[in-house]
């Protein structure tokens, strides 16, 4: 550690960050107004059925009704003759029922009161005017027969259990919905509300987080956490980035490398120079994607509202059959009342509305933890679908910085004492070649040799003394210079390098070449497993890059592409994608989010590398943090995953319904057999309970 690390004076109040209070305006997580901010606009439509709830409005209420619910069971007359037991007596026990029943469905309830008037208002009767149709008829009938209006027995346990059961539901689904965005507002929570800036003398000063600029120099101290998105001046460390990337393993760091605010600093001192403050660093970006995440609507989504549109419709033109059928075949009396109390009640949607949500909330925080970011989820709901998918090749199959792809030596020289020898000449240059191949060696861990007399050579390479020998780097024209012609050894593999389109340079003694280098853009190792897994999925995989043709096709032959588009200018991107999906496929292209906009647009499914604030700018549907085209295969396994959830579950409720509304209408009943409402209650709440028990099953997919 460095000796003035620990000359530390302190400036300014202890505050949380400028990215949690002053640029992202979230509310404290947890609250009320931070679960409403979160769900608001993904539940924007009236006839939603959501519109501004949070788990918060459904869990206060729960508790209550649950507790409230218990007595109305145990003194229920139907309990009672099911299970044998007397329930105890005492002075105004009769009236027991009706009273808890009341609190419960005017303060309960009062969540679905509202909102079927809201859907009512905008003439889009849905999800919550029939679970308000369900309880009230429950409700009122029972209150009818409790004041002497209605001969029979009092459903009040019946609507007792289904408004806990509902309440339940929704806070199960507004807490899933929320938990995505409430991870990044806890991880805001925890970035440090002090840094240790270092003043040009040396000296450190302890000042808000919030109060850093950019080409501030901080210290991070082993265990401590990055104020803000920089780059690494001086030290070695390990970061845990898992919040951020998903990335379980700790993730080495040195002079040169980037770093993100809110990773988790290991056992080594750092000093980073900040590049990004507030709202322009990684972790805010990923915040607003997520919100996005949030507010966008799923198609599977809106067919479920849709379903419970005409559900409503249904319920009512069979409840009103029924009341006319019953009617006219015994007169208006308790079995006809029951009869249409038991269809109103049968019809609740509850399941049909936890069909959908439950299933793309549990999805989206999924993908979020693992490095996934939905921003559109019908992007994620269309990746199943896809035929092909299109690579742009720099900085997505590539690493997009040159790296030493091949190497050839001559007179029995090893690669590794032509590669330390070779980066003893370039330690000191600057240029893009000499970094590469001082990279290459340090990738290798070679010991490199110390140099002196380093003379760069203008247009031709380098020359440097190392171990008393004279050494020159350079690529042809430094042969040229030295009147150096190729001997036959090197001269078919440096041709096979000029095919592919690499850069060839040389290592020289004298008027001896005594290796020769080939340089490229780098495919990422995680690019091959990509490429695999697609293909194993049946996708027909693609390249579409602005790079030269040779280039194109070494890079599509070491991935085994399918096919290869080159020297395609940005702006005719977009084209390229549009001739494919002309001929049938459903695409995928997959960019840096930023260059790549319009033909990521333009894709059935724009798939963006990397989540920087520009990335959140461009017009990719799905995001991924971790920079790894691996993922590409996830999120389409994640996708048919989802997809076969929401179909399970609105098969079950939709299944549900169409058998049980007809049974509740006592269709049997020339049979004999009738559905009473206290089963009809049983029944919706038995079909919610799996409908949300089956999409709970979705946390258990490794992706």
């Amino acid at each position: 550690m460095h000796p003035l690390d620990h000359h530390t004076t302190e400036v300014g109040p202890n505050k949380r960050s400028e990215l949690q209070h002053t640029h992202m305006h979230e509310p404290a997580p947890g609250s009320e107004h931070a679960a409403m901010s979160a769900s608001h606009g993904a539940h924007h439509d009236q006839h939603s059925g959501h519109a501004g709830h949070s788990a918060a409005m459904f869990q206060r209420p729960f508790w209550i009704s649950l507790v409230l619910t218990i007595p109305i069971v145990i003194y229920a007359e139907m309990i009672q003759a099911i299970v044998h037991y007397q329930a105890p007596a005492f002075p105004g026990s009769y009236w027991l029922s009706p009273i808890l029943a009341s609190v419960i469905y005017w303060y309960g309830s009062w969540v679905f009161l509202k909102g079927a008037f809201d859907e009512l208002r905008v003439l889009r009767p849905g999800m919550m005017t029939l679970v308000t149709l369900a309880i009230s008829t429950a409700y009122f009938y029972s209150l009818a027969i409790s004041f002497g209006l209605l001969n029979g027995m009092p459903f009040y346990w019946e609507q007792a259990t289904l408004t806990t059961i509902m309440l339940l539901g929704h806070w199960m689904e507004m807490r899933a919905v929320g938990s995505a965005q409430s991870a990044l507002n806890e991880l805001a929570k925890l970035l440090p509300d002090m840094a240790e800036r270092i003043a040009s003398d040396g000296s450190t000063q302890r000042v808000p987080a919030n109060g850093l600029s950019e080409n501030d120099l901080v210290l991070v101290r082993p265990g401590g956490q990055i104020p803000a998105d920089g780059r690494v001046e001086e030290g070695k460390s390990q970061l845990n980035e898992s919040m951020i990337t998903g990335e379980s393993r700790p993730v080495d760091k040195q002079a040169g490398d980037e770093v993100i605010a809110g990773t988790v600093n290991g056992s080594g001192s750092l000093r980073i120079r900040i590049t990004r403050t507030g709202e322009q660093t990684m972790l805010a970006g990923i915040m607003r994607l997520v919100a996005e995440a949030q507010n966008s609507r799923s198609r599977a989504q809106a067919l479920a509202d849709r379903a419970a549109f005409w559900l409503t419709l249904v319920a009512l033109g069979v409840a009103i059959i029924t009341l006319i059928a019953w009617t006219i075949a015994q007169g208006f009396d308790n079995t006809t009342v029951e009869r249409v109390v038991s269809t109103l009640v049968v019809a609740c949607p509850h399941a049909l509305g936890l069909a959908i949500p439950l299933v793309i909330a549990i999805t989206t925080t999924l993908s979020a933890r693992n490095g996934i970011l939905v921003r559109d989820r019908l992007a994620l709901e269309q990746a199943r679908l896809l035929s092909a998918v299109v690579f742009d090749k720099t900085g997505t199959l590539t690493t997009g910085q040159q790296g030493l792809v091949a190497l050839r030596t001559t007179r029995g020289m090893s690669e590794e004492e032509a590669l330390a020898l070779a980066a003893a000449v370039e330690q000191e240059s600057e240029h893009i070649i000499a970094r590469a191949i001082v990279s290459a060696a340090q990738q290798r861990k070679l010991s490199i040799p110390r140099m002196s007399e380093f003379e760069a050579l203008a247009g031709r390479g380098a020359q440097a003394r190392v171990a008393e020998r004279i050494l020159k780097v350079g690529g042809p024209r430094l042969l040229e210079q030295e009147g150096i012609t190729l001997n036959s050894p090197l001269k078919e593999a440096i041709q096979q390098w000029g095919k592919r389109g690499q850069t060839v340079v040389y290592l020289v003694e004298g008027q001896e070449i005594l290796a020769a280098f080939a340089l490229a853009d780098v495919i990422r190792p995680e690019s091959y497993e990509a490429v695999k897994a697609l293909k194993e999925q049946g996708l027909r995989v693609a390249m579409l890059t602005g790079d030269s043709q040779e280039v194109a096709n070494w890079v599509a032959g070491e991935l085994g592409l399918d096919e290869v588009f080159a020297q395609v200018l940005p702006a005719h991107k977009s084209e390229k994608i549009r001739e494919l999906q002309q001929s049938g496929a459903k695409v995928a292209m997959v960019g840096d989010g930023v260059n790549d906009a319009p033909a990521l647009a333009q894709a059935d499914v724009g798939i963006a590398i990397g989540a920087g604030t520009d990335v959140a700018r461009a017009s990719a549907g799905i995001v991924l943090v971790r920079n790894d085209p691996r993922d590409i295969a996830r999120i389409i396994r994640l996708s048919w995953a989802s997809y076969r959830k929401m179909m399970q579950n609105l098969a079950w409720a939709a299944g549900y319904n169409i058998i049980a509304l007809p049974l509740a209408a006592g269709i049997l009943a020339p049979f004999g057999f009738v559905l009473p409402p206290a089963v009809s209650a049983l029944l919706m709440s038995l079909s919610t309970i799996i409908v949300a028990l089956n999409a709970q099953t979705l946390r258990k997919l490794h992706l």
